[in-house]
């Protein structure tokens, strides 16, 4: 491929040399010789400091968004680094995403789930897919590990380009809010776009709530070319309303919600073994059984279904699919070691997530009239103003919290935990703060008495915890299961038992 090949489609303002190319970088440090090396302004640094470390390194040509043009290679200046990112990856992959059916789910909470959801409805149908987002990725019949929920556009379309080639027809993505703000997924020629929920969340990037929904709006404006060609829009929200509006004579608009919506739920059945409810569709009504439990499963199956339908799947399919798919990492995932109580483990993050958590364990242990308790934390360098508010959450819904350190960051784990407990305290809970979270998952099995459940919140399918002096191994699953062991429960026979019964 040459450089003005590659450069097809690029709003270019001035432009010099057409060097055979072999790759594409923005990070200088990945330079091989005969790449194109993308110098961009970005969030935190500006990439075009490192020009010539890049040429040094063996990039034949540059593409920059500074005025400095380089004097030892072919070159191109464009207004919009990122933006010229995501049309050179597309070409440099032979436009992979032209090949696909893309659905883009966005929102506060559920995105992972319905992605999970909808992927499993796919392979019901017969239909080969790939799946991208914030707890792994699924690409051409192997299971990746995901730095990112959403990529930068050039691993975007690296993993297009595997998912054609491993023979998928669609892709099931989650698309964050700070992906959408950053550009990220310019250009993606999205099929359906779905929208959960916004509940607050990342405000010490976004600043504000309206700013936060402007973000994720833009996945429904569509970016480059193209819109959506369908929205599923989550309208027991009211910033779903707003959106819904938004999108009429923009995009086909399917909404959902649990009674007035395209796609509604009835008869709701929510027990300890999963949840049951009649799927009302526009044309159709079908019975759908499902091992995930709580109401606000009954959300994300109704977004992946109402997905699915979009995307041409019959209902048969949709009722398999969501039968089918038992556990998603990390969210009410338990962990079972024959114990005579309940410990789970949950993403929840937010204090509208630790609310939906502590609403559905209670209703997991109300007919014992057992307790709930919780263990969480709140994250280091992120929105302080939310701490509180989680400590308010986890406070009222729960009969005990142990409060505890999260990925602390850059911060110190008592500081944390002082934003917090104001809101905890004046809950009027049980309280006790301890942390070390090793520690406080053990302290708060120890207090569990037979039908209580323990909810360990925060952290979910993550494998290490964040602090200053960087990452260490931790899962909140192993912890618990080592806490148990260690209280003389059989973790492996549990196991063994669930797998034969499976």
């Amino acid at each position: 491929m040459t450089f003005l090949d590659l450069l097809d489609g690029v709003e270019i303002l001035a432009q010099s040399g057409n060097a055979l190319v072999t790759g594409l970088e923005y990070d200088s440090r990945q330079v091989k010789p005969g790449d194109v090396f993308v110098a961009m302004c970005g969030e935190s640094s500006d990439g075009n400091q490192f020009t010539e470390r890049a040429i040094a390194a063996g990039a034949v040509a540059v593409v920059t968004d500074s005025d400095r043009a380089p004097t030892t290679a072919a070159w191109a200046r464009v207004s919009h680094g990122r933006r010229a990112l995501a049309r050179l990856s597309a070409n440099f992959y032979s436009r992979p995403a032209e090949e696909l059916a893309i659905t883009g789910i966005t929102g506060t909470n559920g995105k992972s789930t319905t992605a999970f959801l909808l992927e499993s409805i796919l392979k019901a149908a017969g239909r080969g897919s790939a799946l991208i987002g914030t707890i792994e990725y699924h690409v051409a019949g192997k299971v990746l590990p995901a730095p990112h929920t959403t990529p930068e556009s050039l691993e975007l379309n690296r993993l297009f380009r595997d998912a054609v080639d491993g023979s998928a027809t669609d892709v099931v993505m989650e698309v964050s809010s700070h992906a959408l703000a950053q550009e990220r997924t310019y250009d993606v020629p999205f099929e359906v776009a779905v929208f959960t929920n916004l509940t607050r969340d990342h405000l010490d990037y976004h600043h504000d709530m309206e700013e936060y929904f402007s973000a994720k709006k833009i996945l429904f404006e569509g970016s480059g070319e193209k819109r959506p060609r369908v929205a599923v829009i989550n309208v027991d929200d009211e910033n779903g309303v707003r959106l819904a509006a938004f999108c009429k004579g923009r995009s086909e608009v399917i909404t959902y919600g649990l009674s007035k919506a395209d796609f509604r739920a009835g008869k709701i059945d929510i027990g300890a073994r999963g949840t049951q409810f009649d799927l009302v569709e526009p044309d159709d009504l079908a019975h759908l059984s499902s091992p995930l439990i709580g109401r606000v499963n009954v959300y994300n199956i109704l977004a992946a279904s109402a997905a699915a339908h979009a995307l041409g799947c019959q209902t048969e399919a949709i009722v398999e699919g969501v039968r089918n798919l038992a556990r998603v990492p990390g969210r009410f995932e338990r962990v079972d070691c024959g114990q005579p109580f309940t410990v789970v483990v949950d993403y929840a993050h937010t204090d509208d997530a630790l609310r939906n958590l502590t609403s559905l364990a209670r209703e997991f242990v109300k007919p014992s009239g057992a307790r709930v308790i919780t263990v969480f934390g709140c994250g280091g360098d992120r929105d302080r103003s939310k701490r509180p508010l989680m400590g308010g959450a986890a406070g009222k819904g729960s009969d005990f919290v142990v409060l505890t350190s999260d990925n602390p960051r850059s911060e110190d784990p008592l500081a944390i935990i002082n934003d917090a407990v104001v809101g905890l305290q004046r809950s009027g809970t049980k309280w006790a703060t301890e942390p070390d979270r090793r520690a406080a998952l053990r302290l708060a099995i120890s207090e569990a008495h037979p039908g209580d459940i323990v909810l360990i919140a925060g952290k979910g399918h993550e494998r290490v915890q964040i602090t200053r002096a960087g990452s260490i191994p931790f899962d909140d699953r192993q912890v618990a299961s080592e806490a148990l062991h260690a209280l003389g429960y059989d973790c492996a026979s549990a196991a063994a038992t669930a797998g034969n019964t499976a």
